[in-house]
């Protein structure tokens, strides 16, 4: 079952106008994203300051990604995408740097 989000995104840099640069859409993705960010905040794989813009991202990417897997554009990319997924959901939590969030290499 897939789950709905509203996406908000406020610019905050006084190079803009207020209100101008705002975006506002709507996704949906199969995984339920928040959880998902929880997840990977007690893996420590990344500083936690980024964590929730990684997850995010990758996941509306993931999924426009999945919808066109077969469009030249995407083809090539889709089974990478598909290697790194399998990679970060296998990396075990103690394989990450205690000090700097960052994944061993």
């Amino acid at each position: 079952m897939p789950h709905s989000y509203r996406i908000n995104v406020q610019n905050l840099s006084d190079s803009l106008p207020d209100g101008a640069g705002d975006l506002t859409f709507e996704a949906t993705n199969h995984d339920e994203i928040i959880q998902l960010v929880a997840r990977v905040k007690a893996r420590r794989i990344l500083p936690e300051a980024e964590t929730a813009a990684f997850v995010v991202g990758l996941k509306l990417f993931g999924e426009v990604l999945l919808h066109h897997r077969q469009e030249p554009l995407f083809a090539e990319l889709f089974p990478h995408f598909g290697a790194f997924m399998k990679r970060l959901k296998a990396e075990p939590a103690q394989n990450s740097n205690p000090q700097t969030g960052h994944l061993n290499p």
